[in-house]
């Protein structure tokens, strides 16, 4: 085991110096940032990719298809942070600073195992649900989570492989999760839609019905206008 955490134990010390290093108000930063900045920034992340979900996407099945991806996003994450409470009480990993000495601490009052990362696994678990939905917003939330992960090493209160492990776990449940989450989570926001109210929260285009013809003739069709796209293309 000594073996194992060797390389662990280095790097975290590595990365952890730079806290003893570093100005008081700068450990000060970092720890917001790692305790709370990151998970506000995901939301905001969040929110604007339902934004362009609902703003931007050209047909009504575009945008239920896509919402009911972002709403994958915290579900994934919740059932990583599941999957996680077990995987913990196996491997029964201490925190670093109950082992080792000369490590700089920045949040007190955690005493739970260490193995994997909570904040990593949460992070990441929502950066992959943002990517699978928009691209370029999710490449900013996945570098935010490996930010989340450096912040939990820098801190004092997780070693390197801790945070590894949160990352794979997070992008392995909202990736492998997906297809069934997606099978279940779009009829039923289709079926949410059918209400103009809610459809106005995922989708902004033209007024379509959820499951059907577009709303406007005697027979619920719209008036095909030059250059419309059939919905069925």
């Amino acid at each position: 085991m000594a073996a194992w955490d060797n390389p662990d134990v280095e790097l975290l010390h590595e990365i952890n110096g730079l806290a003893k290093d570093a100005p008081t108000w700068a450990d000060r930063i970092m720890e917001y940032v790692g305790e709370y900045g990151i998970a506000l920034g995901l939301v905001v992340l969040a929110l604007w990719a339902w934004w362009g979900v609902t703003r931007k996407r050209e047909t009504l099945e575009e945008g239920l298809t896509g919402f009911a991806g972002l709403l994958w996003a915290p579900l994934a994450a919740l059932i990583a942070l599941a999957v996680n409470i077990p995987i913990r009480g196996f491997v029964e990993r201490p925190r670093p600073f109950l082992e080792h000495k000369g490590i700089e601490v920045l949040v007190k009052g955690k005493t739970d195992f260490s193995f994997v990362s909570d904040h990593a696994t949460l992070t990441m678990a929502i950066a992959v649900g943002i990517f699978m939905v928009q691209r370029k917003l999710g490449l900013v939330a996945i570098v935010l989570a490996v930010l989340e992960g450096f912040c939990r090493v820098y801190m004092g209160v997780h070693y390197p492989t801790d945070v590894i492990g949160g990352l794979a776990l997070g992008t392995a449940v909202a990736l492998l999760l997906a297809p069934p989450a997606m099978w279940a989570l779009t009829p039923a926001v289709r079926g949410l839609a059918k209400s103009p109210r809610l459809r106005t929260l995922m989708w902004a285009g033209p007024a379509e019905s959820a499951g059907g013809p577009t709303a406007g003739g005697q027979d619920g069709a719209r008036e095909r206008r030059p250059g419309d796209r059939d919905l069925a293309a």
